[in-house]
């Protein structure tokens, strides 16, 4: 009898102790999202965050994440240059990524959301199936579709649609330019031939439900969503730690204005293209063929890369990218026009005035378009890049040569 009474109440235990958050009872879970700051990596500049699952009474946390790639795949990195970028769900116990994050010198934070018994086994359910090998790939795209995305979709979906409402109704702060600038600010090159690739659709106007494609902007947001009705309402955001403190240089608040440097370096780099145009000394030539050769190898790769960027890839944010206007192809063709004018002091034949020609004037109107209020790009540093350069260009091979 002592036996069976012992047996039957180590059974009562038994359930407790293995419960974890594939079974627990949903009052006894929290829901939190778990977001990390910037790290120092170009990859890592966009933060990451994941949706944490507690079961109160065993103590288990899993944080799950939608930002796994490999670099071993066969194919990455042709594949990640046509926009074909294959991501995968993941699920990590809440330790393990707070001490990887912590070790990083990322910080840490972690919102609990104050959903009911409802919406959170509706997350859990969601997040299980997700996380099965045959649900957990997904096509990445930086701005549409990526890890913080798809935290935001999956939580929306527990609420019912509540995040989306209340998200589009609000305006963004901020571009995917300018916050692409602003967070990859720390790696100028980087940022840079980011900046001239992006296209049209990285200046359209933001809602706060886009902007939220960044983890900083989604934790920030949610601190000022509402659930529930009437009396019933309150805020998304229950409660709010910091489990690491960050120990990197945070990135700056405002994207970097770019027009005054490349309109610097623009005026600068047109001193010795216009040399032609004022002298006919042999060391000015020789300054003016080395700069010239450089601007137009330059222009050509420039409106390469953006050319197939728009026409061979998947990448929609560089589609339609103005600044084909000042940095074309074409710009090849002035370099045996160069070559030429050192030997025997003027262009050879009328291919490269025409070209600089062409492309001084594709320049001005690309200024002037943004005299156009809805004109949907703003390009404006590139051009004030390119504008003195093509003038100085189309001076040098204008002018009337002895």
């Amino acid at each position: 009898m002592r036996y069976a009474l012992f047996l039957l109440i180590a059974l009562c235990f038994v359930p407790a102790a293995h419960a974890g958050i594939v079974d627990a009872p949903a009052a006894n879970l929290e829901i939190s999202l778990m977001t990390y700051g910037p790290g120092d990596i170009y990859w890592e500049r966009f933060g990451h965050d994941a949706l944490e699952v507690r079961d109160t009474v065993s103590g288990e946390a899993i944080a799950f994440n939608y930002g796994v790639f490999d670099f071993d795949q066969k194919g990455f990195i042709l594949n990640f240059a046509r926009g074909i970028m294959a991501y995968r769900m993941d699920a990590e116990t809440t330790q393990s990524d707070v001490e990887f994050y912590s070790g990083e010198g990322r910080y840490v934070r972690r919102q609990r959301l104050a959903l009911d018994n409802d919406q959170k086994d509706s997350l859990r359910r969601f997040l299980l199936w997700n996380v099965q090998p045959a649900n957990a790939g997904y096509n990445y795209d930086y701005y549409a579709d990526n890890c913080t995305t798809r935290v935001r979709d999956a939580l929306d979906g527990a609420l019912g649609g509540a995040l989306s409402r209340q998200l589009r109704e609000r305006p963004g702060g901020m571009t995917f330019r300018e916050q692409t600038a602003r967070l990859m600010s720390n790696q100028a090159w980087l940022m840079l031939g980011m900046d001239l690739g992006l296209g049209p659709y990285a200046d359209q106007p933001m809602t706060a439900w886009k902007e939220a494609f960044l983890p900083m902007v989604l934790e920030d947001e949610l601190r000022h969503v509402r659930i529930g009705d009437g009396a019933d309402a309150r805020p998304l955001v229950d409660q709010e730690d910091t489990l690491a403190q960050n120990k990197l240089d945070p990135p700056p608040e405002q994207a970097p204005d770019l027009r005054w440097p490349l309109l610097i370096a623009g005026l600068l780099w047109a001193i010795p293209l216009a040399l032609p145009a004022f002298t006919r000394h042999r060391v000015a030539r020789g300054v003016f063929v080395a700069a010239a050769t450089l601007f137009a190898v330059f222009a050509g790769l420039a409106g390469l890369f953006m050319l197939g960027l728009w026409t061979l890839t998947l990448h929609r944010s560089a589609w339609g990218n103005f600044n084909l206007l000042a940095y074309q192809p074409f710009a090849f063709l002035l370099i045996p026009g160069i070559w030429h004018l050192r030997r025997a002091g003027r262009p050879m034949g009328r291919m490269a005035p025409r070209v600089a020609a062409m492309s001084f004037a594709a320049c001005v109107i690309g200024l002037l378009l943004h005299l156009w209020p809805d004109f949907p790009q703003r390009n404006m540093p590139w051009l004030l890049l390119a504008l003195p350069c093509w003038a100085a260009l189309f001076a040098s091979f204008c002018r009337k040569h002895d």
